[in-house]
This record gives structure tokens, C-alpha cells and sequence, in this order.
């Protein structure tokens, strides 16, 4: 195994740029220790199977490249007290490690490189130091390799992955010689940050009065935990994997389609009727994340967006699937049409969260990701880039999340959907979380063929 040398950034700049509003939610959860948001663990592991060969040096330009397009990946936050605020250092050379995966007896490609995303997972990667990228090119061969980005989740989110992976393989290609397309144009992340903060004109028509009423006498909907909060146990990442089969998965598309909706919304109304079941209200409040991008204003910037939506769905007099389906649309359509900064919503309904911050108690983000990226083979440079899609095994220890429980659900190219549920194991055994799966799971085999069948909520 080798290690290209990474460059040091040069004199820090000292002009001191405010925080988006997203950034100063994610310092809500700063309480300063190593599974934080600011800790080492709090990162994005994505890996893509590639074919051809890789040349590494071009590689490596290819990377600073792409950390000078984006100054998210060079931008510390520095969190003095009382005041804290955003400093750009110059674009330097990431880590790119160099390895050579030797094959093993019993043992596929595939599972190679699922055991290479597991300890990369485990590793860590710098919050104060960038720039906040780094990667790892392990090959099986000269033609076969897997291509990991470690990110840390300060400086990106799941869709910025996906522009960063982009934007790589376009600078990769260019520093091999090839005529390539100009990059589009990508606004810096400052100037989402100032965008961010021209409230009320930044905001959709009517979205704070909106909020403001669909979340009066709002309580989310929290999970009971297994641990206490304050009972002290070691504050550790954990996720639990399992897979939906493909005609499940195919059947949700169907739903989908038929109720004008999408696969998302119909999996997100299963889980509310899991929900429903445990918590025995109505009123049911689970959260998601939404790209939190102003549209299509910063689709092609580098850093971490998401916002915090609670969707509130009233659940009385549903007697089908199909019902609890209308309802869940509906809800999604006007709160994705409203998408406003989570700090906004938390000052709009201040008790909000208070049962998902009591000692017994825990909030959990219901999400779907797009499909994996495939970057085809005709693309300038003579690699094909696949993402690389995990399979449905636990882990003991993943990359850190701030608290919770976080569901999340992807297709794999096979057709089956993949779920992970990370959570946090100072508050949730894996007995637990493999039940609310499992529940999931039947709920899911209950109502997706017969959605107009009489469905039981408690």
C-alpha cells in the first residue's frame, strides 16, 4: 500500500464568512466529542467499481481539481465562542491511497470491495484540516478497481457526492488529453450561505405561514428507546441492513405510478403506518431530508444542504393503504413545495422536539436515495464508473450521525431495494431496530398487493 503525499494548505484566509443556516443547525449537535458532527467519524463513504486502467498521478490532478472548483472542500467552520463563521483556505493536494487487493480464496470482487467500504466506514478523516476529501483507488487488476471518496459531512452531502463524482471523472479525462464538456457553472457555497439568509425573500410564497399553522401543537413522533440518555452508555454509530425483494420493490413502483406518485412516497406511507402502529396516534409526525437546494439555484455546489422537514400526516378514519397513501401525498407535495431552512421550522414550533430530546425518547429521518450513478462507458477517459451498491449486512460500528435513528432505502441494480437503518447504540439495541425492519418489512408484503384491503392501525 502506498500514499501519494497530500499538500498542505498554504496561510488560512481571515475573512469571516457567516454560517448557512444549515451549518448552524448541524452546531446544535456540537457537544464536542469524536462521533459529533465535527468529529472524525462523521463522514460519507461512496465507492464506485471502475473499469479500465486507472493512471494514478492523472487521478490525483483530477482531485485537486475538483477541490479548487469547490471551496466547500477547503472551508473550515470555526466555532469560537460566541460567534462563529466560515474561513476559505487555498486549494491543496487530497490523500489518494493506493492499494492492491490480491484475490481470496472463497471470496468475490464484490465481497472485496463491500469489506473495503466496511473499514473505510470505520476510519476517519479530519474536520479541522483540509481539504475534506480524500479517496482510495484499490485494484484488483489493471482493469478492474474500486474507487472510494471519504468526505467529511461538514463540507458535503449525498447529492454533492454525486457532483463531485461527476466533476472527477470530467477533470480525470482532461488531464489525460481528452476534449471534454465545460463543466457547468457552480456557485460557491458562501453564496448559498448569504442566499440562505435573505429570509423572507429567499423562502417560497406563503411557506412561514404554512409551517407556522401545520405545526401548531405539533409533537414529533418519537421512538421509545432501549437505554436512557443519561444512563452514559458509549455514544457509537451502529447500522442495520436488510433488503426488500425486487417485486416488492416493483410493486411500490406500480403503486407509484397509479396514485401519481413516487416509489419514495409510498415506501414513506408504509413506514408511517409503522409509526402509527408502535406510537398508537394518529397525528403522526416523522421527519425526511430534502435536498434543501433553493431548486435548481445550487444543484452544481459542493456542500451540505439538507434541511429538516417534519411531515405531519393525520391519520383518522384511514381504513386502507390506499388511504393512508392519499393522505401521505398530499402532506409531501405541500411540505416539499415549502421547503424552508430547519432553523426556521424549530423557531416556528419551538416544542417540537422536545420528545425526541427527552432521556427515553428519539426522533428518526425517514429517507430514499436515487438510483446508483452509472457514468457510461462512452465517457472521455476511457473509464467506466459504477456505484457501488452495499449489501444487506450489519455493522457494528458505520459513520457517525449526530443522534437518532436514520432510515434510508436504495435501489440495487439487481432490482431489490437496500435498506440501512443507522442508529445511535447509546439509546437503540440491534434487537429493536431489526424489529421496526422486520415490521417494515411485513407491512410492506401486507399492503403493496391489496392497497385497497382493510388495513389495521392501532
Amino acid at each position: 500500500m502506498s500514499t501519494t503525499s497530500a499538500g498542505q494548505p498554504a496561510a488560512i484566509q481571515t475573512e469571516r464568512i457567516p454560517l448557512s443556516l444549515n451549518q448552524e443547525f448541524v452546531c446544535l449537535f456540537d457537544y464536542g466529542g469524536e462521533d459529533g458532527p465535527f468529529g472524525p467519524h462523521y463522514h460519507i463513504v461512496e465507492a464506485w467499481r471502475v473499469s479500465g486502467q486507472v493512471d494514478v498521478a492523472a487521478m490525483q490532478r483530477a482531485l485537486r481539481d475538483v477541490v479548487e472548483r469547490h471551496e466547500a472542500l477547503r472551508t473550515v467552520i470555526v466555532r469560537d465562542e460566541g460567534e462563529k463563521y466560515q474561513e476559505i483556505y487555498p486549494a491543496s493536494t487530497p490523500e489518494l491511497s493506493v492499494r492492491d487487493l490480491p484475490a481470496e480464496p472463497g471470496k468475490s470482487r464484490d465481497e472485496q470491495a463491500e469489506e473495503l467500504i466496511r473499514e473505510l466506514e470505520n476510519g476517519t478523516i479530519n474536520a479541522e484540516q483540509p481539504p475534506f476529501i480524500k479517496a482510495v483507488l484499490a485494484r484488483f487488476d489493471d482493469q478492474d478497481s474500486v474507487l472510494a471518496l471519504i468526505t467529511h459531512h461538514i463540507a458535503t452531502d449525498g447529492w454533492a457526492v454525486r457532483v463531485i463524482i461527476r466533476d472527477l471523472v470530467n477533470r480525470y479525462a482532461a488531464q489525460k488529453g481528452f476534449d471534454v464538456p465545460e463543466l457547468p457553472k457552480a456557485p460557491q457555497y458562501r453564496e448559498f450561505a448569504a442566499w440562505s439568509r435573505a429570509a423572507p425573500d429567499a423562502q417560497p410564497a406563503g411557506a412561514i405561514d404554512y409551517w407556522r399553522k401545520t405545526l401548531s401543537g405539533a409533537l414529533i413522533s418519537a421512538l421509545p428507546t432501549d437505554f436512557a440518555r443519561s444512563a452514559g452508555v458509549p455514544q457509537t454509530t451502529g447500522a442495520y441492513r436488510f433488503s426488500i425483494p425486487a417485486d416488492l420493490a416493483s410493486a411500490a413502483a406500480k403503486l407509484a405510478t397509479a396514485t401519481r406518485s413516487t416509489t419514495a412516497i409510498v415506501l414513506l406511507a408504509a413506514y408511517q403506518v409503522v409509526v402509527q402502529r408502535k406510537l398508537k396516534s394518529k397525528d403522526v409526525i416523522v421527519a425526511t431530508f430534502t435536498p434543501g437546494r433553493g431548486g435548481r439555484l445550487f444543484q452544481d455546489t459542493v456542500g451540505s444542504f439538507f434541511n429538516f422537514i417534519p411531515l405531519r400526516t393525520d391519520l383518522t378514519g384511514c381504513a386502507t393503504f390506499r388511504q393512508v397513501l392519499e393522505r401521505t401525498r398530499r402532506t409531501c407535495l405541500d411540505a416539499y413545495s415549502r421547503d424552508i431552512p430547519s432553523l426556521h421550522i424549530f423557531g416556528l414550533a419551538p416544542e417540537l422536539m422536545g420528545p425526541a430530546m427527552s432521556d427515553n425518547g428519539s426522533a428518526a429521518v425517514f429517507q430514499v436515495f436515487p438510483d446508483p450513478v452509472m457514468l457510461a462507458d462512452d465517457t472521455p477517459g476511457g473509464l467506466t464508473f459504477v456505484e457501488i451498491s452495499r449489501e444487506p449486512r450489519g455493522q457494528e460500528r458505520t459513520s457517525a450521525m449526530p443522534d437518532g435513528v436514520l432510515w434510508t432505502l436504495s435501489t440495487a441494480p439487481s432490482g431489490d431495494m437496500i435498506g440501512a437503518i443507522t442508529f445511535k447504540r447509546n439509546i437503540f439495541g440491534d434487537a429493536t431496530i431489526g424489529a421496526m425492519a422486520e415490521e417494515f418489512s411485513q407491512v410492506l408484503r401486507q399492503v403493496l398487493p391489496s392497497p385497497d384491503a382493510p388495513l389495521r392501525l392501532g
